[in-house]
């Protein structure tokens, strides 16, 4: 069964949801992991894109956005359709909503920041997994 895992950023914490997005990628591909980072248009996905590749100095993220790359040899991808290929390995959802093919994955991470708008569906989305008995932990981060 899928493990969902919510990160909120707490008060006072710098940054937003889109940079916790890059820590998050980074983690999973040091672990080996192939990363899916769902947004819900073109424009979010250029902008994840722009900051993976600023993300930290000295340091490189292979990734970039679907439809753009070659997806077998791209371990992070940027995915702003509702078609997540093939892969099925770790999700980072930035969307208000729950993606339809959210199931498929391993884990889950939904990504809370200090908007408002975001920490209320963040709440519609727990309930939401919660309701269905997928696994949940959630993580405050500084």
């Amino acid at each position: 069964m899928t493990q969902v895992d919510f990160y909120i950023l707490k008060e006072g914490a710098k940054g937003d949801r889109y940079q916790l997005a890059c820590r998050i990628a980074e983690k999973a591909y040091r672990q080996g992991r192939r990363v899916l980072i769902q947004t819900c248009s073109g424009e979010e996905a250029n902008h994840m894109d722009r900051l993976l590749w600023t993300y930290k100095q000295n340091s490189f993220l292979p990734h970039g956005i679907t439809g753009k790359v070659d997806r077998s040899i791209t371990p992070i991808l940027v995915n702003p359709t509702p078609d997540p290929g093939e892969e099925h390995d770790v999700l980072i959802n930035l969307c208000q909503e729950t993606p339809d093919f959210f199931s498929r994955f391993e884990r889950v991470a939904e990504l809370i920041d200090h908007d408002p708008q975001v920490k209320l569906t963040g709440r519609q989305r727990f309930r939401f997994y919660r309701d269905r008995g997928y696994p949940l932990n959630s993580h405050e981060i500084g």
